[in-house]
């Protein structure tokens, strides 16, 4: 089965999806051979190499609410994501331009071991709510890319040029003709589904898809876009 996801490295319900389609996967009995692909969807192509301002005014501005409320909302979020096991600090989020971190993904995948690729965007989601550190970092980028095994010389290739750049377009193109604006969104055989379902939810449409490979049906969940997250 091809599994194929469009994320966001500083998109928390992407962050919480992929945990809950990881578990919905090991707890379908009888599945084999599952091809996992994400694609790459910037929620704000325009965002700067360096954090400006704290997360909490930024939602707040964003949602047009008050502090208090973003601050709750923010927490929320963040203890859905500590009940995945996930070590969530959404609070304290840097946020930053992402094109290079999926730019380094797109590395990663190139070299076709999927363990490699996982291990890189497990590490980058890692880096911005559990290290909240910078993903426009080039340092940070270089360690990550090293330590999860790639070549110094091919990721300093990729970070002093736009290689890649072009794939990472090519995603977000594919996903507008789609017709997906948010994030996360999984394409699970033909089975479509917008958002971070329950673990028992993605595994109904795990289940679903094996069913009705030629049937496309669309679930709509939790998800972030370019004006925000759906909350």
């Amino acid at each position: 089965m091809k599994i194929t996801y469009w994320s966001d490295y500083a998109c928390p319900y992407c962050y919480i999806g992929e945990a809950r389609l990881k578990k919905a996967i090991n707890e379908v009995q009888g599945l084999k051979d599952v091809e996992i692909e994400m694609k790459a969807f910037q929620l704000d192509p325009s965002a700067g190499e360096h954090a400006t301002g704290d997360t909490q005014t930024r939602f707040a501005h964003k949602y047009g609410i008050s502090t208090l409320e973003a601050g709750e909302t923010i927490e929320h979020i963040s203890q859905m994501g500590i009940a995945e096991g996930l070590d969530f600090k959404y609070a304290t989020t840097r946020f930053t331009n992402t094109m290079d971190a999926h730019r380094l993904t797109k590395l990663a995948q190139s070299k076709n071991d999927p363990g490699l690729a996982d291990k890189v965007i497990e590490e980058l989601f890692k880096a911005y709510f559990s290290e909240n550190l910078e993903l426009a970092d080039h340092r940070l980028l270089q360690r990550i890319g090293q330590d999860c095994g790639l070549r110094k010389e091919e990721i300093d290739e990729v970070l002093s040029s736009d290689k890649y750049e072009d794939e990472v377009l090519l995603d977000e193109r594919e996903a507008s003709r789609y017709g997906i604006h948010a994030v996360p969104f999984f394409i699970i055989g033909q089975y479509g589904i917008s958002g971070a379902q329950s673990v028992e939810g993605m595994k109904a449409a795990i289940v679903k898809a094996l069913e009705e490979s030629d049937e496309k049906v669309s679930e709509q969940g939790m998800s972030c876009g370019p004006d925000g997250c759906r909350l």
